[in-house]
């Protein structure tokens, strides 16, 4: 049985079952957020809560526009941004060179490693209290934050994906006639780049967690700040709207960003 379209030609409905099926996997990710928003207008409806303990989601909606129109969000997103990446490169940057200069020897990675594990654990907000004290309140001190939780991450992967990688590889290499550093540029760096990448897919998450708690206290713009302000007058509206647009950046970095970058690396450099 077949099912007639307009212009006369027909479709067998096991191919219509597909459409609707590419379809409904189109918005699967879209659909939690549609039942937690479905949720949180159901608890609102039966419970009534005051405005500044939980507001709702369309006076929400509202300040969300009021806000970009105006242009506060965008400026607090751009602030927020450019520290990121300012501390993000510096991270990226030093944790890779480092973590390719202490894989090349097993003894300085076994002597690197009880101290990246170490530190790792105290990486990021930890540092706060101590960042206030050396650097003070601004974009240094936040930049601080986020190197810092950025390198060990980076540091670490790269130090594993330049150990990981295969011997017989450097060696054939060599055998040709190419030089260390060649060798190094040539071999060792592909070859890690995939746990290169994965170290700085998690670093972004991590830093961009860390630069928001960083500027709850350490900063005078930016959504972190945004937020800190908001909690002072009693804002939760606006509290809301800055924490939607820190979920809905981190989804985009990592799901149409990172995670795009780190599977085509892994087809292109990957050892499999």
């Amino acid at each position: 049985m077949t099912t007639v379209t307009a212009g006369g030609s027909s479709a067998p409905p096991a191919a219509k079952g597909n459409r609707w099926g590419r379809r409904l996997a189109a918005l699967s990710p879209v659909l939690p957020f549609l039942a937690l928003l479905v949720v949180w207008y159901v608890v609102w409806v039966v419970f009534q809560p005051r405005p500044a303990v939980l507001p709702e989601p369309r006076h929400v909606l509202r300040t969300a526009t009021a806000l970009a129109t105006e242009g506060t969000l965008l400026r607090n997103v751009l602030e927020s941004m450019q520290r990121l990446v300012l501390g993000s490169i510096v991270g990226i940057l030093t944790g890779v060179a480092a973590g390719v200069l202490a894989g090349l020897n097993k003894r300085v990675a076994a002597f690197f490693n009880p101290l990246v594990v170490f530190f790792s654990a105290l990486s990021g907000i930890v540092w706060l209290p101590l960042a206030l004290v050396w650097l003070g309140i601004g974009t240094a001190m936040v930049t601080f934050i986020i190197w810092n939780s950025v390198f060990f991450l980076v540091f670490s992967n790269t130090l594993l994906g330049v150990q990981l990688v295969p011997v017989v590889l450097e060696n054939g290499v060599r055998a040709l006639g190419a030089g260390r550093w060649r060798t190094i540029w040539q071999v060792t760096v592909p070859g890690a780049m995939p746990h290169i990448i994965a170290g700085i897919r998690a670093g972004f998450g991590f830093g961009w967690r860390a630069l928001i708690a960083a500027e709850l206290i350490g900063a005078t713009s930016g959504l972190g700040q945004m937020i800190y302000s908001a909690a002072t007058f009693h804002r939760s509206d606006i509290i809301i709207t800055g924490a939607i647009t820190i979920g809905v950046i981190g989804v985009v970095m990592d799901r149409w960003l990172l995670a795009g970058l780190e599977r085509r690396t892994i087809e292109r450099w990957g050892m499999v």
